[in-house]
C-alpha cells in the first residue's frame, strides 16, 4: 500500500480493518481449540478464542455508537423460527 493510500484512510476504514483482522483472528483461535490434541492446548486456544471474541465485541460496539456499523432488528417471528427449527434439531 503506498502511502498516499494510507494517508486517505479514514477513521471508519481503518476500524473495519482492525475488525475484519480480529474477526480473522477468532476464526484461527476457534479452530485451533477445535483441532486441539490435548486439553492444555485446548484451555489455551479457548481462553484466546474469548478475549478475541470480547475484542471484536468492543470494536463492532465502538463502529455501531459512531454509526459505522448499522444492525437491523430481526424480526420475532424469524427469532422464533430459528429457535424452533434447532429445538427440533436437538430433540
Amino acid at each position: 500500500m503506498s502511502d498516499s493510500t494510507q494517508n486517505n484512510m479514514t477513521d471508519k476504514d481503518l476500524m473495519e480493518n482492525i475488525l475484519q483482522l480480529e474477526k480473522g483472528v477468532c476464526d484461527l483461535f476457534m479452530h485451533g481449540t477445535i483441532e486441539s490434541s490435548t486439553e492444555d492446548v485446548h484451555k489455551a486456544f479457548c481462553t484466546a478464542l474469548n478475549s478475541s471474541l470480547a475484542t471484536q465485541d468492543t470494536i463492532y460496539k465502538r463502529m455501531a455508537e459512531k454509526g459505522w456499523y448499522p444492525s437491523e432488528q430481526a424480526e420475532q417471528s424469524k427469532i422464533d423460527g430459528v429457535k424452533q427449527k434447532f429445538e427440533r434439531m436437538s430433540a
